[in-house]
């Protein structure tokens, strides 16, 4: 395990000096998955050991209050992590989506660390955000744990920015390879929230036909083939995504940054390079800057080889420390 400098346990580092805002916890490493399985600690290990040279604010992520949870899921669906919730081993709760006894935890870190980053963004304390979560969130869908996720963390984030701050419009942007059900789902009926996804199809979880659309015409779906590369993406976002946010003009973006549409991804079949993934970043940083003084707030969802993954976050992060100096 590499030696990662974790943000101190009394919360936001004394400098005051304004920069992008990383969020994470040690429990995040406490959610283990079965040996061979693709989430696993090794994946923010990487990461975090790729940010620790970077100029950061870092911030312990508290945990999630249970209201933040109860925003996007009923309380039966907490209810039955709880338990289900192993005192050793794992509990299998689909073919692929397992706890273990610290994932609860974890699960809590991940979601309050997105709460706080909206937080520090709302009230000026960042100019943006990354947090550096597993387990991650985007296939939670409203009472269902599944795709790896426990709680929808982009869409509580969301729906926290809007119910807790009273801001009127959020978009979430999701580049995951697979596509973010859950968040769909928990953001489906909500017109206030934006829903803009780009996946791989056809691939697991079978979602994301562009004729899904959301209640109030508020989800976008933009299915990509396998094999497509940087260069029909960038196309696809430039004719599809960033005319629709700026019409949008929402006051924050929240990305759901996944890393396994990267061309070395094991799970997919999409051609990105971790260019690919600096340039999307810059772009949604540019369409920030111009609709909602630049409020960024990221969070981890997939990525699977840990090289491509580590790189492609580095990435990703060095263009919202860009975009707020």
């Amino acid at each position: 395990m590499y030696g990662i400098r974790l943000p101190p346990r009394s919360g936001i580092a004394s400098v005051q000096i304004m920069k992008t805002a990383l969020l994470t916890h040690a429990d995040c490493l406490s959610h283990v998955t079965p040996t061979g399985h693709p989430e696993r600690v090794a994946r923010l290990e990487h990461v975090l050991h790729a940010l620790e040279p970077l100029d950061l604010t870092r911030v312990t992520a508290p945990l999630a209050a249970e209201d933040d949870i109860l925003r996007v899921h009923p309380k039966s669906h907490l209810e039955e992590l709880r338990r289900t919730l192993p005192a050793d081993g794992y509990y299998q709760i689909d073919g692929d989506t397992f706890t273990s006894p610290g994932s609860l935890d974890a699960a809590f870190r991940a979601a309050g660390a997105c709460v706080k980053a909206v937080d520090m963004v709302l009230g000026g304390e960042a100019p943006n955000a990354f947090c550096a979560i597993r387990p991650p969130g985007h296939h939670a869908e409203t009472d269902t744990a599944m795709g790896f996720c426990l709680f929808g963390n982009a869409a509580l984030a969301a729906k926290h920015a809007l119910d807790h701050h009273g801001l009127s419009r959020v978009a979430v942007v999701d580049f995951d390879v697979h596509h973010g059900n859950g968040t769909q789902d928990l953001l489906w009926d909500d017109a206030r929230a934006l829903t803009i996804t780009s996946q791989q199809m056809p691939l697991w979880p079978g979602t994301g036909r562009a004729d899904e659309t959301g209640v109030h015409g508020n989800v976008l779906n933009i299915p990509l083939g396998p094999d497509t590369g940087g260069a029909e993406m960038r196309s696809a976002w430039r004719d599809q995504a960033f005319p629709r946010l700026r019409s949008f003009r929402p006051e924050l973006i929240i990305i759901s940054a996944g890393f396994d549409a990267h061309q070395d991804d094991p799970l997919a079949q999409l051609n990105w390079s971790t260019e690919d993934f600096a340039w999307i970043t810059a772009e949604l940083c540019k369409i920030a800057d111009e609709v909602c003084d630049g409020r960024v707030v990221s969070t981890l969802e997939g990525g699977y080889d840990l090289t491509a993954l580590a790189a492609s976050a580095k990435a990703h992060v060095e263009e919202l420390i860009k975009a707020a100096t």
